[in-house]
């Protein structure tokens, strides 16, 4: 029969995942209660990804508030287009002659992006933008804090949006997260290009919206910023 310490511990809520890990309990004084198995337990080997917020591995004050900073910017709502000038007809029909002629668009991205949200994958845009503005960035501390977000957001397995990987690209950025710069996502934004490319790119052509667009135009177009 379990006694009343290890049902307690049987039982723990499966809500404690979304939750930072704990602060280390290294070096803190055995009570009289512990068991002497515990006590000669190894400690769990702490993971070299405690950016991910998967882990339990011991945080240290400034990452507990990174970690709340992460989940306050998640909460905060994405801008729903970026900022450009309506296309004329030429631009639009341009779109369907290469990907990457649309992606060169910043109102063609808007299009596809609005595609995108139709079919459930407008996260692969918003990672793809999000590894363009991390290439453009030059302040070191600042890569490693988007770099942070970008893996919160798009790779982590724990993450809604997350993007669809293969193993070899996730290790590689396992591994390169460990020193961020500017093209840790290289191959992984790469990877999403092409399944953007390959996957929903003709069946944008072949939309409703697109089609509407070649006969009768933009009927809205965000601003210049």
């Amino acid at each position: 029969m379990p006694t009343p310490h290890e049902a307690e511990t049987q039982h723990a809520g499966p809500e404690e995942a979304d939750q930072p890990p704990s602060m280390s309990s290294h070096g803190a004084a055995p009570t009289a209660a512990t068991p002497a198995a515990t006590l000669a337990a190894p400690s769990r080997n702490p993971c070299c990804l405690c950016w991910c917020c998967c882990c339990s591995c011991s945080w240290n004050e400034e990452r507990r508030r990174a970690w709340r900073a992460s989940r306050e910017t998640k909460l905060q709502p994405l801008p729903s287009c970026e900022a450009c000038t309506a296309p004329s007809p030429e631009e639009v029909r341009s779109w369907a002659q290469s990907f990457d002629k649309l992606m060169h668009s910043p109102a063609g991205r808007n299009v596809f992006r609005e595609f995108l949200r139709t079919e459930y994958s407008e996260e692969n845009m918003l990672f793809w933008l999000a590894c363009e503005e991390l290439k453009a960035e030059a302040n070191q501390h600042v890569v490693d804090e988007k770099a942070r977000l970008i893996y919160e957001d798009y790779v982590s397995i724990l993450s809604p949006k997350e993007v669809s990987l293969d193993s070899r690209v996730r290790e590689g950025i396992n591994k390169r997260m460990q020193e961020p710069s500017a093209h840790t996502f290289d191959d992984a934004q790469l990877q999403i290009y092409t399944l953007m490319h390959r996957d929903s790119y003709p069946r944008f052509l072949g939309s409703p919206a697109y089609r509407a667009l070649l006969l009768h135009g933009p009927t809205a177009s965000c601003s210049e910023a």
